[in-house]
């Protein structure tokens, strides 16, 4: 069983059961060369439908579930998918500690274990996984990938055009504000390889939601990294309940002020 039950400190990092034996048997897990990190709370109506879609792409992947101790059960449903089929693992966490901790728990976990390329990808089909193999490509060719909506191609059909606003404007208030290249910075459908999170310093991305991705960004492009747009269309959820609030909102303002100030000891990679 491609399981282990663990918990995850504040930094995001994991931190291993106190079992021996399940302690010994995780360590001794290999990822996956290209693994896509998928965050759940509850995702019970979508989660095996989602993983099912990522594992039919044309691609080798692994799929790392972060489950933050869902009430609805989508922790057990991701122990049922794992126990059926070696590319998936699950990461449990204590209880809901946000984004930005999950995935960089779930980065952590699968560069550990070998992964070269991670992806980020939202439970509910938001993102459509038949772009993976698009956002792979982009990335190896480059150093990381990012599902755009606000490039030629893209877009948000779904969306109001109030909602619409609101994400334009924050994206170019993030590249007014923080000067970055990327035009859709809090896009969560990403693919980062292994040289550029092994580049960033992750306990210092201390962000959640739209903010975590804005950070990420930035940080990359301080790095020196190369980051290449990708269009997609960006729908709303199939299932379950949205995560955003406007507490998200405020944190994508807040932080992007201090950013440049935060990072101005980081040299290029």
């Amino acid at each position: 069983m491609s399981s282990c039950r663990w918990s995850a400190s504040s930094a995001g990092s994991a931190v291993a059961p106190s079992d021996p034996i399940q302690n010994r048997r995780c360590y001794n897990l290999r990822m996956r060369d290209l693994t896509v990190v998928l965050p759940t709370y509850n995702e019970r109506e979508n989660i095996e439908r989602i993983v099912e879609t990522i594992l039919k792409q044309p691609l080798d992947l692994g799929v790392l579930i972060v489950d933050d101790n869902s009430p609805d059960g989508t922790g057990e449903i991701a122990d049922r998918l794992a126990a059926a089929d070696e590319r998936i693992e699950v990461l449990h966490r204590e209880g809901k500690e946000g984004l930005g901790t999950a995935y960089r728990a779930g980065f952590r976990y699968a560069l550990e274990r070998g992964a070269q390329y991670c992806f980020e990808i939202d439970a509910d089909f938001s993102h459509n996984p038949d772009d993976l193999p698009r956002l792979y490509e982009a990335a190896s060719s480059a150093d990381a990938a990012v599902g755009s909506r606000y490039v030629k191609g893209g877009g948000a059909p779904d969306w109001s055009f109030f909602r619409w606003l609101i994400s334009r404007g924050g994206n170019l208030y993030t590249k007014m504000v923080a000067r970055t290249k990327t035009v859709d910075t809090t896009s969560g459908f990403r693919c980062y390889s292994r040289r550029v999170l092994e580049a960033i310093p992750l306990d210092r991305v201390t962000s959640q939601g739209d903010a975590f991705q804005i950070e990420m960004t930035f940080v990359a492009e301080t790095l020196g990294f190369r980051i290449v747009e990708v269009p997609i269309f960006f729908v709303d959820r199939e299932g379950g309940e949205s995560k955003m609030s406007s507490d998200i909102f405020w944190e994508g303002l807040r932080v992007v002020w201090g950013l440049r100030r935060k990072y101005k000891d980081l040299r290029r990679a």
